[in-house]
């Protein structure tokens, strides 16, 4: 049962979400250990530096790397760690961002490597640069593009690998070996926890998203170079408060609360078993597969994704035997009460995550859908 009365009384309609992790649905539900902690931080106030400081000498100790610090979301972390590779600790430049007349202020990124949140590089004042072209990068292109206005060079870990560009490991290299810093975004890249580890491992700042943890939706971290952590904590919304004014960061705030959240989330994510969980997908899965199983014209494919979620359902249209399109049946969910949102992939096919979903969220998604299809 869907608990409607805080939204109810704005006029919202609450939504089953089989979409995803996402921003336009609000990200996800902190799980109950991570709200208990939240809850508990709430009853007192600390001193921010301390907490900041502390929460980064925890997560850094879980991924095995210098330092780390929390953010306002993996944006935040992306925008405060291209400010702490122009401005350092260096308080004029701090104060003259974004205003980067002067500085440093071009971060590298190969072309085909290019995605849809790189803006976020930008967002303290810097300018991204493309290397190479939409045949792929190499790496006498991505050398020679390091100039003498290059503040950084960034890179976006998402399998599978592009092997037309610059590989991670050598982009990095690179860059280090021209006195040039790399940032490389790898958001929901945590999956296995090995796996995260080496990518909190692999240049000199790496951003995460907290969110697909379990923690707070506006909530996030950077972790890497111990020097290069103290500049972005520089940066920041509280180092507004230290340094007169100074720090560009002011506006991405983070409360107390979703600190402790974010280490809590960090904390849960190491040290739970994750077979259990992806266990619980696979129940959820086969509810919806169940359900649909029989209805004319429709099949299922269980699909393999790069992802902390190792599946995603898709749920095909035989056009030759519906007229109706995936789209129609996304825009039926979408009406029905409850709000359900599912997404599409071409004309044919519906998509469907279930890590989303709450406590029997995956029967009603299962019945619904069926009612969709059949009715057409």
């Amino acid at each position: 049962m869907i608990k409607t009365d805080v939204y109810t009384k704005l006029g919202v309609r609450p939504v089953i979400n089989a979409w995803g992790v996402a921003t336009e649905l609000g990200g996800w539900t902190p799980t109950p250990s991570v709200q208990a902690a939240m809850n508990d931080a709430s009853e007192y106030h600390v001193e921010m530096t301390e907490l900041l400081a502390r929460s980064g000498d925890f997560i850094a100790d879980r991924l095995g790397v210098e330092a780390a610090y929390v953010t306002s979301g993996a944006a935040a972390a992306q925008a405060l760690s291209v400010a702490a590779c122009m401005a350092g600790r260096d308080q004029d430049r701090i104060l003259q961002l974004p205003d980067t007349t002067g500085l440093r202020n071009e971060v590298l990124i190969q072309k085909r490597n290019r995605y849809m949140f790189d803006r976020c590089f930008t967002l303290t004042g810097a300018k991204l640069v493309e290397v190479g072209d939409d045949q792929g990068t190499s790496e006498a292109e991505l050398e020679a593009a390091i100039g003498p206005r290059t503040a950084a060079v960034a890179f976006w870990i998402q399998p599978p690998l592009d092997d037309a560009i610059v590989p991670l490991a050598r982009t990095v290299e690179i860059a280090r070996a021209n006195g040039v810093s790399a940032i490389a975004d790898a958001c929901s890249q945590i999956y296995p926890l090995e796996y995260m580890r080496e990518n909190a491992q692999s240049a000199d700042l790496v951003v995460f998203g907290a969110k697909y943890m379990g923690a707070p939706h506006s909530s996030g971290f950077v972790c890497g170079n111990r020097e290069l952590i103290e500049s972005v904590a520089a940066q920041s919304f509280v180092a507004f408060h230290y340094d007169g004014s100074h720090a560009v960061g002011r506006a991405m705030k983070v409360d107390r609360q979703e600190i402790v959240g974010v280490v809590t989330a960090v904390d849960d994510w190491f040290t739970m078993n994750h077979e259990d969980r992806i266990l619980t997908y696979e129940q959820r899965f086969d509810n919806i597969v169940k359900r649909v199983k029989g209805i004319p014209g429709v099949l299922t494919e269980r699909v393999e994704i790069p992802h902390y979620v190792p599946y995603m359902l898709h749920v095909i249209i035989d056009k030759n035997i519906n007229s109706f399109s995936a789209e129609d049946i996304r825009a039926k969910m979408d009406a029905g009460n409850p709000r359900i949102w599912v997404g599409t992939k071409g004309d044919d096919t519906i998509t469907v995550v279930v890590n989303t979903l709450n406590e029997n969220e995956d029967i009603v998604l299962a019945e619904r859908l069926a009612e969709a299809l059949s009715a057409g």
